[in-house]
C-alpha cells in the first residue's frame, strides 16, 4: 500500500470520527428531557421543515443525509436578496461572486478555480433547481428573486444518483409556494434602501393564490421589480457615480388542475430580466489609470473605483416553462416533469486596456493604444428536459423509486469585440490588407478577435433508488443512476487576436454509472446516525485553442498541449448524526471526498485565454454543523459553521507547478477554511394584536485563494511590461493574493400586526467591511487587476402585507 492511500485511509477516519465526536458531544442534552418527551415518537414543538431531497415528502430531520433549509421566514428575516446572501448562513456552501448574474457554488470545498464567461464548456459542480426543473448553466447561476419561495434546500453532498451530473459536490433547490386550493391569500411587498455611497435602491413585489373552479383549479402569480443601488465610482470617459446599479424584474404564474380523481397537472411560466449597468470591480492596476505614467496624469485609484472607457453592461433574460404532471396509480405514484429553458445573455466589457495592451506589444501609436474596445460575450440557451419516475406511496417498510432521464442543451456563445478605428492601424503598422485577411469570414474588420461557438448537449439516464427499514431502527437506501452523455462543439474564430479556427468540430462522449449506498439508525426518537458513500461526476469536454497571437512564448509552451479534459468523478464518506429535543436541533456531519481528474480551471497567461485540465488527485475533507435552539419563548439561537480542508494531491511536473499552483498540500481555490454564521432573535408582545421583534447576525468567512496558482510566488509581483505613456517596462504592482477573510454584522427590528401588515427596518455590514470576493486579472495583469467586492454598509426598510 502506497503511503499517500494510507494517510487518505486515515484522514477518512479522522474527519468521520471527528465529526460523530462532535456531534454526539451535544446529546447528552437530551438526557434532562422529561421521560414522557423521550418516549414520544411525535416531533418536538417548534418548526417541522419537511423537504423534498429524496423526491418524496420527508421532515428535515428524517433526510438520511446532510442537508439544510433556509424557509420562507429565514429569508426574509435574514434579509436575504440572493442565494449568496443566503449561502453565508448554510455551514458547507460559498459562492463566488464574479459580478452581477455570474458567480460560482461550492460545496463542502469541492471547487476548481475561477470559470469565467469565456468558458461555455465548462460544467457546473454543484446543480441548481427550480422545483422539480434543472436550472443549472456553468458560470451563469441563475439570480433568481427569493421572494414567495416557501424554502432553498442545500443538499450536501454528491447528488449524481437522483439530480445527475453537475450535484458532484451538491444540489441547490429553489422551492416555490405552489398553488394552494380552496383560499385567496396574498403578499404585498415594498422596500426603500440607502447605501453608504448614497444610492438609492428599492422593490415592489407581490404574490396572490386564486381558485378559479373550486379546488379543481387554482392558480398563483407573483411579479417583482428590484431597482439595485451602484456602489462602484469609475473614472474616465466611460465612468461616473455608482456605476454599477441595474435592475431585476419578472414574475411567475403557476395553475393547478386536479381532476379529484389522484391526477393533477401545473403548467407554470417564469419569466425574469436582470440588468446591470456595470460590475463590483475595484481596481488596483489599469493600463490607463496607474500612479506609472508620465505623458498622462498618473491615477491612483482608491476604494470602490475602477477606470473606463466605455461604460459596461450585464443583461441576463430568462424564459421558463415546465409542466409537473402526476397521478395515483393504486400503491405508486407516476410523475412527469417537462422542462423548456430559453436564456439569452450579454456581457458587454470595457476591454480598452485589454486590447490596448496588445496594441503596445504590437507597436501601435498611442492613439490606436487609447482606441476604446468593447468585448461582447453573447450565450443564447435553449434546453428541453424530460423526466418521468415511479414512485411508491405506501407506508411499508419497503419504499422505491425509479426513473428515466433526457435533455437536450443547445448553447450557442460568441465573442465580438468592435473597436471603431482598429482596422485602419492593424493595416499601417502591420501591412495594408492585414486586417481582410486575417477576418476569416466575419464582416467587421475593426474587430480584432470575434468566435462563435455552437455546442450540443445531450443526455439520457435512468436511475433508481430503494430503502428498506431492517428494523424499527435500522434503515438501508441503495441507488444508482446510468448516464450516457454525448457532447458536439463547433469553434470558428477571426480577426487578429484569433487563430483562424473555420468550423472545426470537437466531439466528447461518456457514460457510466454512480451508486450510492445510505445507512440510518435510529438511536431513540429524538436522535439519527447517518452513514454515506456515493459518488459523483461531472462531464469533460475539449478546451478552446489558446489565442496564439496574443502568447509569449513561454505561456505558449507551457499551456499549448492542453487539449480537453476528462470527467470528474468523486467519492463522498460521510457520517452524520441528526439530534431533536425540547425547544432545539443540532444536525453535524464529517465527510471525506476522494476526487479523481479534478478540472482545474487556470489563466493561461499574457494569452487572454484559460483552458481546463485534470489534475489526478485531491481531497477535501472536513466538519459541519447546525444548532437551533428556543431557551425562553420568543427567543432563538442559531449557529452553523464549518471547517474545511481542500487540497491538492497531485503535483505538476516543472515548472507547470510554479504556474498552474497544482502542487500537493496546496489549496483548492476560492474556498475558505472557516465559515461560521451566528444568529438570535427575540419576539416579544408589545399589544393585544402586535409582536415586536429584534434580530443580530454574525458572519466569518475564511481567506481564500481565487485560482490555484495565486498560492504560488504569493505576494504576486505583477510586471506590467507595457512602457504606454511614459510608464517605465519595469514599472510593477506587488499583491497579496491571500483574500482576507471578512466579518459581516447585520441588525434588523420589526413589528407585525395581527391583521397581516409588518415592518422591518435594518443595518446590514454595519462595519463597512470592504470584502474581497475574488481576484481579477487581464493577460496575467499587463493589461488590468483588481478585485470583485462586497456591498457597503445599508439601511433599508420593509413594509409588507399579507392577506
Amino acid at each position: 500500500m502506497r503511503i499517500s492511500e494510507s494517510l487518505a485511509g486515515f484522514r477518512v477516519r479522522s474527519a468521520l470520527l471527528a465529526g460523530c465526536a462532535f456531534a454526539l458531544g451535544a446529546t447528552p442534552a437530551l438526557a434532562q428531557d422529561s421521560d414522557e418527551d423521550t418516549a414520544s415518537s411525535a416531533p418536538p414543538r417548534g418548526n417541522v421543515i419537511v423537504v423534498t431531497a429524496t423526491k418524496r415528502d420527508q421532515t428535515i430531520q428524517d433526510i438520511p443525509f446532510s442537508i439544510n433549509a433556509q424557509t420562507q421566514e429565514d429569508i426574509q428575516r435574514s434579509g436575504s436578496v440572493t442565494l449568496e446572501d443566503l449561502s453565508r448562513n448554510v455551514a458547507g456552501l460559498t459562492i463566488q461572486n464574479l459580478g452581477p448574474g455570474q458567480s460560482q457554488v461550492a460545496v463542502r470545498g469541492v471547487s476548481a478555480g475561477q470559470v469565467v464567461r469565456d468558458q461555455p464548456g465548462v460544467k457546473e459542480q454543484v446543480g441548481v433547481y427550480l422545483d422539480e426543473s434543472v436550472i443549472s448553466l456553468s458560470l451563469f447561476t441563475p439570480d433568481l428573486d427569493l421572494f414567495d419561495l416557501n424554502r432553498v434546500e442545500t443538499l450536501r453532498g454528491p447528488q449524481g444518483t437522483l439530480f445527475g451530473s453537475g450535484s458532484v459536490g451538491g444540489t441547490i433547490r429553489y422551492i416555490t409556494n405552489q398553488p394552494t386550493p380552496g383560499i385567496v391569500e396574498g403578499t404585498v411587498e415594498a422596500n426603500f434602501n440607502v447605501l453608504e455611497s448614497g444610492d438609492i435602491g428599492a422593490h415592489l413585489k407581490g404574490a396572490v393564490n386564486v381558485p378559479l373552479l373550486g379546488d379543481t383549479i387554482t392558480a398563483r402569480a407573483v411579479g417583482y421589480y428590484t431597482e439595485y443601488a451602484g456602489f462602484i465610482d469609475a473614472l474616465g470617459p466611460g465612468g461616473g457615480e455608482d456605476i454599477n446599479d441595474g435592475r431585476r424584474y419578472g414574475g411567475r404564474v403557476a395553475v393547478r388542475v386536479d381532476t379529484g380523481e389522484g391526477v393533477s397537472f401545473t403548467p407554470r411560466i417564469l419569466y425574469q430580466k436582470v440588468e446591470a449597468d456595470g460590475f463590483n470591480r475595484q481596481e488596483i492596476f489599469n493600463l490607463f489609470a496607474n500612479p506609472f505614467t508620465t505623458t498622462r496624469p498618473p491615477v491612483q485609484l482608491g476604494e470602490r473605483e475602477q477606470y473606463l472607457r466605455l461604460q459596461e453592461a450585464f443583461e441576463d433574460e430568462t424564459f421558463l416553462f415546465d409542466i409537473v404532471a402526476e397521478a395515483e396509480l393504486g400503491p405508486v405514484t407516476l410523475t412527469s416533469v417537462s422542462t423548456y429553458i430559453n436564456r439569452d445573455i450579454l456581457v458587454s466589457r470595457d476591454a480598452s486596456a485589454l486590447t490596448g495592451s496588445v496594441s503596445v506589444d504590437l507597436g501601435y501609436p498611442p492613439v490606436a493604444v487609447l482606441l476604446p474596445s468593447n468585448l461582447r460575450d453573447t450565450t443564447d440557451l435553449e434546453t428541453v428536459t424530460q423526466e418521468v419516475r415511479l414512485a411508491s406511496n405506501t407506508d411499508g417498510r419497503f419504499q422505491w423509486l425509479v426513473g428515466a432521464f433526457y435533455s437536450e442543451v443547445d448553447r450557442v456563445y460568441t465573442q465580438r469585440l468592435p473597436t471603431p478605428g482598429y482596422a485602419a492601424f492593424t493595416d499601417a503598422t502591420l501591412g495594408a490588407g492585414t486586417s481582410a485577411a486575417v477576418a476569416n469570414g466575419f464582416p467587421n474588420l475593426d474587430s480584432p478577435f470575434n468566435s462563435d461557438l455552437p455546442y450540443d448537449i445531450s443526455q439520457i439516464a435512468v436511475f433508481g433508488e430503494a430503502s428498506f427499514e431492517v428494523t424499527d431502527a435500522l434503515t438501508i437506501t441503495a441507488g444508482g443512476r446510468y448516464y450516457d452523455f454525448e457532447e458536439t462543439r463547433t469553434i470558428t474564430t477571426g480577426g487578429l487576436f484569433a487563430n483562424g479556427d473555420s468550423g472545426v468540430v470537437d466531439e466528447t462522449s461518456s457514460d457510466g454509472f454512480t451508486p450510492r449506498l445510505l445507512l440510518s439508525y435510529e438511536v431513540n426518537p429524538n436522535v439519527t446516525v447517518n452513514a454515506q458513500a456515493s459518488r459523483g461526476f461531472r462531464l469533460g469536454g475539449v478546451n478552446d485553442p489558446l489565442n496564439v497571437p496574443l502568447c509569449n512564448a513561454q505561456d505558449l509552451a507551457l499551456f499549448g498541449g492542453f487539449q480537453d479534459y476528462d470527467d470528474e468523478t468523486l467519492w463522498n464518506y460521510e457520517l452524520g448524526v441528526k439530534t431533536q429535543g425540547r425547544n432545539f436541533t443540532f444536525n453535524a456531519a464529517g465527510f471525506y471526498n476522494d476526487i479523481s481528474n479534478l478540472q482545474v480551471t487556470l489563466d493561461a497567461g499574457s494569452c487572454s485565454s484559460r483552458i481546463v485540465f485534470n489534475v489526478p488527485d485531491a481531497h477535501t475533507m472536513g466538519i459541519e454543523a447546525e444548532l437551533g435552539i428556543s431557551p425562553a419563548e420568543g427567543l432563538n439561537f442559531n449557529l452553523s459553521g464549518s471547517w474545511i480542508e481542500a487540497e491538492f494531491d497531485t503535483t505538476l511536473p516543472g515548472a507547470l507547478a510554479v504556474a498552474t499552483g497544482i502542487r500537493e498540500g496546496n489549496r483548492l481555490p476560492s474556498v475558505p477554511e472557516f465559515q461560521l454564521s451566528a444568529s438570535g432573535s427575540y419576539e416579544w408582545p408589545v399589544s393585544d394584536n402586535a409582536d415586536a421583534y429584534f434580530a443580530a447576525s454574525f458572519t466569518h468567512v475564511g481567506s481564500r485563494y481565487t485560482q490555484p496558482a495565486d498560492q504560488e510566488n504569493n505576494p504576486r509581483t505583477f510586471v506590467h511590461g507595457l512602457p504606454f505613456a511614459g510608464a517605465p517596462a519595469t514599472a510593477s504592482t506587488t499583491v497579496d493574493l491571500l483574500l482576507d477573510d471578512y466579518q459581516l454584522i447585520n441588525l434588523s427590528a420589526g413589528i407585525d400586526f395581527d391583521s397581516g401588515l409588518s415592518f422591518v427596518i435594518y443595518a446590514n455590514n454595519i462595519l463597512d467591511e470592504n470584502a474581497l470576493l475574488s481576484f481579477d486579472r487581464e493577460r496575467g495583469g499587463r493589461a488590468r487587476l483588481g478585485y470583485r467586492i462586497g456591498q457597503p454598509r445599508t439601511f433599508g426598510i420593509t413594509a409588507r402585507q399579507t392577506f
